[in-house]
Order: C-alpha cells, then sequence, then structure tokens
C-alpha cells in the first residue's frame, strides 16, 4: 500500500500519509494511484482537474468552495508548509460548522483529503509554499463561494503568531477578505 488514510476529527476529511523510499540519493513516493486511493480512503474518486499554485509567507487562500458542481480536492504541498483547512458546510451534517487544520509539507509529504461539501483554505507557513491539488469537478468561477476566513462562530485557530511577531496581517485575495460569515454564506442543503 502506497500510503494509509487516517480520519480527522471530522471523520470525512483523511490525512494520508505515503510510504516513502528514501537513501542518500534522494526519495521516492506514489503520490496518486485511483485504485490505492480507493482501498484507503473508501472513496472512489474521479479526478478531473490538477492545479498549482505558490504562496508567499502569510498568504491565506480561502475559504473556498463551489455551491453548483462541488468539488472533492486531494491536496499536498510540494515546497514549503502550510496550515490547511477544511470546514464542513453541509447543513444536514452532524458535523456542520466544524473545522479541522492540518500542517502539509514538503518534508512530512502528507495530504489531504476534502470531499464536496466542506469550505477549504491554507495559510502559507514557509517563506514560500507550492501547493497542488486534484479536484473530481473543473472550477466554475460563477459557482465559487468564499467563507470569512475569521468568522467568530468558526474561531478556526489559524497559526498567525509568527505575523503578529512582525506586525503584518494574512495576505488575502480581494474575494476573501469581503466573503461572508457562516451566518450568511450560501451554503450546501
Amino acid at each position: 500500500m502506497p500510503y494509509t488514510a487516517t480520519p480527522t476529527a471530522l471523520p470525512d476529511v483523511l490525512v494520508l500519509e505515503p510510504r516513502v523510499f528514501g537513501d542518500a540519493r534522494g526519495f521516492f513516493f506514489e503520490s496518486y494511484s485511483r485504485r490505492d486511493f480507493l482501498t484507503a480512503t473508501g472513496v472512489d474518486a474521479d479526478f478531473v482537474q490538477d492545479n498549482h499554485s505558490r504562496s508567499v509567507q502569510g498568504v491565506l487562500r480561502g475559504l473556498h468552495y463551489q455551491l453548483v458542481k462541488p468539488q472533492g480536492k486531494l491536496v499536498r504541498v510540494t515546497q514549503g508548509s502550510v496550515w490547511d483547512v477544511a470546514v464542513d458546510l453541509r447543513r444536514h451534517s452532524p458535523h456542520f460548522g466544524r473545522w479541522v487544520g492540518v500542517e502539509l509539507s514538503a518534508e512530512n509529504k502528507r495530504q489531504l483529503w476534502v470531499p464536496p461539501g466542506f469550505g477549504h483554505g491554507f495559510l502559507t507557513l514557509s517563506e514560500s509554499a507550492e501547493f497542488l491539488y486534484k479536484t473530481t469537478d473543473y472550477w466554475y468561477p460563477e459557482h465559487e463561494r468564499s467563507l470569512l476566513w475569521n468568522d467568530v462562530d468558526l474561531a478556526i485557530a489559524w497559526p498567525l503568531q509568527d505575523l503578529a511577531a512582525v506586525g503584518k496581517q494574512p495576505g488575502l485575495a480581494a474575494k476573501d477578505a469581503a466573503a461572508p460569515s457562516l451566518k450568511h454564506a450560501e451554503l450546501y442543503g
């Protein structure tokens, strides 16, 4: 098995730990196999798009979701490190409005499975980070929504101490800075 899947505090959100083969020359690991992903997670995902972003330290991207044509995301970091967050936005879920955060880095090689129906975002912890993710549906800008990253009702514990120590705030896109709170957002179900 190239990786194992461990449920988080939100049982549908899974951390995948790869089996890494390394020696003095470097390392090798299988980052994705449809067959092994299904075996490890029980999820038969049909990934249709791969995305790659680069962010500098302190950039916070999210919390994003598509209201129509929701995307499942398999995310990982290939350079640097991020604090990755998933929020359950399914009104019918017993975990509605709860979040989970996981550090993903090039060093730990972890991946996070964020199923459809969840908001997703990350904060760049390192000087820069390269973030890759596979999605189960295409990006449709007309269906994309953002949820306020610092909503008091969500109370996400973003690790902002390094930014605060140098008097900085997270770097946000305009749409993320103006995003509605959970109480005012369009949600699933």
